[in-house]
Formats: structure tokens, sequence, C-alpha cells
């Protein structure tokens, strides 16, 4: 199931090139031996729930998480009910520290995106129990473009690019158009050195506001 709203007129081009076909046929296959996750119709939630001329703010996650239960399409977010991973504590610990939010009982970040935060990971799907397992397969072909669309396409967005391989999409970005926030993983072997502590959601509305757009509404409860 390709994306569609406007994401689909900008990206239709990918559906043709012979590397998608292979990922979807590597995709069906993994199905067939087992889970995968997120479920099928949920691999393309984030461009689903945040249509192109929304985004302001894009969030560059790896893989889905890989228990189940919990990836739903948006990275780093789980549904209401599924205890909060890691990582997504220590980016409520940053809200809180930054902000003065006081941490939700969910860890659903669906407002966020429907506020035009567009929460993309670089690989789409992944095995169950098995991190990683479907990188270098195609999917981060595809979320490059995504990027490159965003850059091309979208009012001034500031991408939160957080940990060595989100990072290196900064490449991908036109910093005389957009604002790039860099910082470490928010995951527990990496937080303390730097990503706790770098403010990146009272620096994303200030760059937003400075832009002559919304900023984000970061509390979630």
């Amino acid at each position: 199931m390709a994306p569609t709203t406007d994401w689909n007129p900008v990206l239709r081009s990918q559906f043709a090139e012979p590397y998608w076909q292979e990922l979807q046929q590597f995709v069906e296959l993994e199905r067939a031996k087992g889970p995968v996750y997120p479920p099928k119709d949920e691999v393309f939630a984030a461009l689903h729930r945040t249509p192109l001329s929304k985004v302001k703010v894009l969030i560059l996650g790896q893989d889905p998480y890989h228990g189940p239960g919990q990836a739903h399409g948006l990275s780093f977010s789980v549904r209401d009910g599924v205890q909060i991973p890691p990582s997504l504590q220590n980016i409520y610990k940053e809200l809180h520290d930054d902000l003065g939010l006081v941490a939700p009982s969910s860890g659903c970040l669906e407002p966020w995106a429907d506020q035009g935060v567009l929460l993309l990971n670089s690989t789409l799907t992944v095995r169950a129990g098995n991190a990683a397992s479907h990188q270098g397969k195609g999917w981060e072909r595809f979320t490059d473009e995504v990027i490159r669309v965003v850059n091309q396409h979208a009012g001034h967005t500031v991408f939160m690019l957080w940990g060595a391989s989100a990072r290196k999409k900064a490449e991908l970005v036109d910093r005389s158009r957009h604002t790039i926030i860099e910082s470490p993983h928010p995951s527990p072997l990496s937080a303390h050195r730097g990503f706790l502590g770098s403010r990146p959601f009272s620096r994303a509305n200030e760059a937003l506001i400075k832009a002559g757009r919304e900023p984000v509404d970061w509390s979630l409860t």
C-alpha cells in the first residue's frame, strides 16, 4: 500500500523503480515467514497522518520497534496502553526539562503528527524481535527521497536528527531554507551524551516562529 494524500504525486516515481518492487517482494516474503512490524496497513502511517502540505517538523528515527504491539508506523510512538519504551521515556524527560511539560502516561505521538510533525523512520519495517533486520533492503532509498521532497516542497521545516545514522541525512537538507537540530540519540545508551539538555522542542518552536510558522503544541496530556 503506497502512501496516498499529497505525497503520492511527488513520490510516485519511486514506485516504478526496480528497487521498490524488490523491496515489496522482500517484505512480503518476510511476512510469510513470521511477524513483521508494523502491520501492513500501518507501514506508511507517518505519510498518511501528516500531509506534505502540513509538514513543519521532521523527527527521524531508525527502525520501527520490534516488540509485539509496539510499532504503528510513527517513529518513537506506541499506541495508548503500550508500555513507554526507554528512548521515548528520555524524550519525555527532555520535554519536561525543556518546556516544563508533565510526562504523559501514553506513548502515542499522534497529536504531534496531526500538527505537522512527520514521525519518519529510515527503515519502515522490521522482523519481530530482530532489530535492523530490514535495513539495507531499499527502505533507506525511499525515505531519503521523502526527506528530499520535504526539503524541496515544504515550507520552513525543522529537521530533528538524533543519533549518528539520522545525522548523516543532514546533507539532504538545504540549511538556508530549513533548520537542523542535531544531537545524540535519546536511547539509554547515548541520551546522556548530549540529547538530554539539547532543548530541541523550544529550539524548534523558536525557528518556526522566526520563519512565520505556527509553533507546535508539544504537550500530549
